[in-house]
């Protein structure tokens, strides 16, 4: 057998660790990763796979950790453009007096096409190589995406008032239905309806989109138990919490991307564990804007599929998956008064695997495993930042930073070499940044 020719691939990529994630809490020294056709084809010591394959091209990277691309799970990535516009300020206060004025202001499909590019560019030099998406002009967040050879799952949005983007009940579904058709069989784009929030979408919108999920078979991602003031009020409107109200209305199963959950009864997280609820944790978003904590380790002991977002840059104030890592594992365990809860290996599943099967992908991404799509990322731990390096996966977790990121691929394709990124201008990008802070400067001046 060890006679046979070398098999010819197009990629194989040599690392000090491989963090496969799957199986959980396994780390693979001097190990490679072998890609053919955008596809993992296998997992193996270096020196095994320098005999068993001929590659295209070697990346060696003899002190790097070599994982599973990030999966932002929760985020609003055309928002980018109102980084910092508004900050300090209670959820209500900042989102209706805020961010939806300007939004009114500045919203089209320019707006959303370069919020989209900006927030591409920071993601994929942050490690991630997938995300879940929640925002207006759906068509042309997956067309930037598409362009980019970035992976997304798109939300198609469901709210009770017009917008740039629908301005009746029926345009929002009319337009969903248009735009997943357009996508439907993508290899890297698709869909999943968006309704807003419990606050923002009445029964009959909610009962069509159960309706048009079933048949599709889609997610259905939203913001859910969000703040305190969130459930009082649908007791007060509706009788019952969101979270029971979204059960009679047929919506608490396995397709739920529940986003935020910082208000939550022991009865509720078993009811997410029962029916086979995804649970959406954005700790930074949920601190800066004292909406509450979600208890991650009290979720995850009871089985619930946990994944990791950042939310809006707008309201973070950035796309840092490894900082919302961290974060998410060091509340979780002040949260749970327990400092073993939600440990490194938990943490980095979450921000991987996690994600993945949150927003139904994971037969195909968030983990390194023959037959899996091959988005992979490179983590230099050589900086002194990084050092001495006794626990790899803690070091991931609690001690590295963004910037450490050195290369990234989607599908087997580069986005990232050596920190350069692929198929961007940067100068172009952060001119264009500039000239969104004056027009919306403008307009908030009144001139």
């Amino acid at each position: 057998m060890h006679d046979a020719a070398p098999q010819s691939i197009d990629l194989l990529i040599e690392a000090a660790h491989v963090v496969p994630v799957e199986p959980h809490a396994v780390v693979l020294d001097d190990h490679a990763v072998a890609v053919h056709r955008g596809v993992i084809v296998a997992v193996l010591p270096i020196a095994e796979a320098r005999q068993r394959f001929a590659p295209t091209e070697t990346v060696s990277r003899p002190q790097s950790a070599l994982l599973p691309g990030l999966v932002n799970a929760h985020t609003h990535n055309p928002m980018t453009l109102l980084r910092g516009i508004a900050d300090d300020l209670p959820l209500k206060v900042w989102l209706q007096e805020h961010i939806w004025p300007i939004e009114g202001a500045v919203i089209g499909p320019e707006f959303v096409a370069d919020g989209v590019t900006l927030a591409l560019a920071e993601m994929i030099r942050g490690g991630t190589t997938c995300v879940n998406e929640n925002y207006f002009f759906p068509d042309v967040q997956a067309a930037v995406y598409k362009r980019h050879g970035f992976r997304a799952r798109v939300g198609l949005p469901v709210i009770d008032f017009p917008t740039a983007w629908a301005s009746s009940d029926d345009e929002y579904f009319e337009r969903a239905g248009e735009v997943h058709d357009q996508w439907r069989d993508d290899p890297l784009i698709s869909m999943a309806f968006a309704p807003h929030a419990p606050y923002t979408v009445n029964d009959a919108n909610f009962e069509r989109v159960r309706m048009l999920a079933d048949q599709l078979d889609l997610p259905v991602h939203l913001h859910l138990h969000e703040t305190a003031q969130e459930v009082q009020q649908s007791i007060d409107e509706h009788g019952q919490r969101p979270i029971a109200r979204l059960d009679r209305l047929g919506l608490v199963n396995d397709r739920l991307i529940a986003v935020h959950m910082t208000q939550l009864t022991d009865a509720e997280i078993h009811l997410c564990a029962e029916r086979g609820v995804s649970v959406v944790h954005c700790p930074e978003s949920n601190l800066k804007l004292a909406s509450g904590f979600c208890p991650a380790c009290a979720l995850e002991r009871a089985g619930v599929n946990i994944a990791i977002g950042t939310d809006g840059v707008a309201s973070n104030n950035d796309l840092d998956m490894f900082g919302e890592t961290r974060t998410a594992a060091i509340l979780a365990k002040a949260v749970a008064n327990d400092a073993a809860g939600f440990d490194a290996f938990t943490a980095l599943r979450a921000a991987t695997l996690g994600g993945a099967k949150a927003v139904g992908f994971g037969d195909r991404i968030g983990s390194i495993e023959p037959g899996k799509q091959a988005d992979l990322i490179c983590v230099d731990l050589s900086p002194i930042e990084t050092q001495p390096l006794h626990h790899v996966v803690s070091q991931l977790v609690y001690a590295t930073g963004r910037h450490q990121v050195g290369d990234v691929w989607i599908a087997g394709q580069p986005k990232l070499q050596s920190r350069t990124l692929i198929g961007f201008d940067l100068d172009a990008i952060t001119a264009n940044a500039r000239q969104w802070r004056a027009r919306i400067a403008t307009l908030r001046n009144g001139a």
